[in-house]
């Protein structure tokens, strides 16, 4: 990727200087309570290079999916605090996006300070499909940091996004890569175009129809291709099982069928299925074999037995990419198959494999699970853009770094 990077922004020097920093620091809440922190935590690291520079940092981010107006239960309030402990410092949060309560308190702001706006989705104009709305949005935004500001892009879990805090600001500022976004764009490039061999990609979540792309991409690449989760429903019922009142897509059969034909050599699916009399944690469970199939009930995790062959899989790989839960890990009867393949993929990255978490549900199943972050060479806070990029997709919020080089 030839952008500007963060350490060619602090080299030109940010001391008393504006910096608009994007982050991603959604993340899921309990209340009011965070219960992951890890993009927080993640995101620090950037913001922290630039307060101890010198600059005046100003914050963007969102939470949640707001309707274009303020929502109290998605205030960044939590994010703020959260994030203060992490610096080590006060971070200030406005109580608007752009109005003028963000203008009093950037126009305030001293060398090393660290202001976090409110959400920036409670703006409609973030969002808006129309460029010239985005673009009054970015040029307030602009505004905050002045004729000498900068733009550091540091939230990679939004850089698949045409928005006004994501690529609209990147076209009226200098403009550089945070070292969150720069390491997630190395770590992918080590997946598509050079990954060690045995290479084992491990599948799952709920819809065939959310990963479809990445399983073309990556199936003509990879060795072992796992999947589990709710996806591999519709799979099992595209080799003909019944599957209950499992969670099915009935428009991507044919696609499944197709997708084992072409790559039924590198595809593999649960042997057996953990089946629940109903969604629930205190569920009666038994045990259904996949090509039997289950007339009743519904399949919330993979069986014993695909624990076992999937770990012996992924103990032999030498790189592995995990994007999606094995089944319904939040509730302690379904976690097996998520912790099974987690715990494989620990050693086998114990064992000198290089392995990379997708970020979203799989990096919350590993924390839920108490597995340390340490056990996997990288723990992704892309998400969805994380997966648009091994498909081969231009990444808005990527070009436009590349285009301002």
């Amino acid at each position: 990727m030839a952008v500007r990077t963060l350490e060619d922004l602090l080299a030109d020097g940010v001391e008393g200087r504006g910096v608009l920093v994007r982050s991603d620091l959604n993340v899921p809440l309990d209340g009011g309570t965070i219960t992951d922190p890890g993009r927080i935590i993640a995101s620090a690291p950037t913001i922290a290079k630039l307060v101890d520079a010198g600059a005046k940092v100003i914050i963007t981010a969102h939470l949640g999916r707001p309707k274009g107006e303020p929502d109290p239960a998605l205030s960044l309030a939590p994010v703020a605090a959260r994030l203060s402990e992490e610096l080590g410092r006060n971070v200030q949060l406005a109580g608007d996006v752009v109005g003028s309560d963000a203008l009093a308190r950037a126009e305030g702001l001293t060398d090393g300070d660290v202001l976090l706006l409110e959400n920036i989705r409670f703006d409609p104009r973030e969002t808006s499909k129309d460029d010239a709305d985005r673009t009054k949005l970015a040029k307030a935004l602009v505004e905050l940091v002045g004729d000498d500001g900068a733009f550091v892009s540091d939230g990679f879990g939004v850089v698949h996004r045409k928005q006004a805090s994501v690529y609209d600001v990147a076209k009226l500022l200098p403009s550089y890569a945070g070292g969150l976004v720069a390491t997630e764009v190395e770590v992918l490039k080590k997946l598509t175009s050079d990954a060690e061999r045995p290479y084992a990609v491990v599948l799952g979540g709920s819809k065939v129809s959310d990963k479809l792309g990445v399983i073309e991409a990556l199936a003509p690449k990879v060795d072992t291709l796992v999947i589990g989760g709710g996806m591999a429903f519709t799979f099992m019922k595209a080799q003909g099982s019944e599957v209950g009142d499992s969670l099915m897509q009935e428009d991507m059969i044919d696609t499944c069928k197709g997708l084992l034909e072409k790559f039924g050599d590198v595809i593999h699916l649960p042997h057996d299925i953990v089946v629940a009399s109903k969604f629930a944690a205190d569920a009666d469970t038994s045990i259904a074999m996949s090509a039997d199939g289950f007339d009743s009930g519904m399949g919330l995790d993979i069986g014993p037995g695909t624990v076992e062959r999937f770990a012996t899989v992924l103990r032999s790989a030498k790189t592995i990419f995990w994007n999606g839960p094995s089944g319904v890990f939040e509730f302690e009867k379904f976690a097996a198959g998520t912790r099974g393949v987690a715990e494989a993929i620990a050693e086998a990255t114990a064992n000198g494999a290089y392995s990379v978490v997708g970020g979203g549900d799989s990096a919350a199943a590993v924390r839920a699970l108490g597995i340390p972050d340490e056990a996997f060479s990288h723990i992704s806070t892309g998400g969805g853009a994380s997966l648009e990029y091994l498909e081969g997709k231009e990444l808005p919020g990527l070009a436009v770094l590349e285009v301002n080089a």
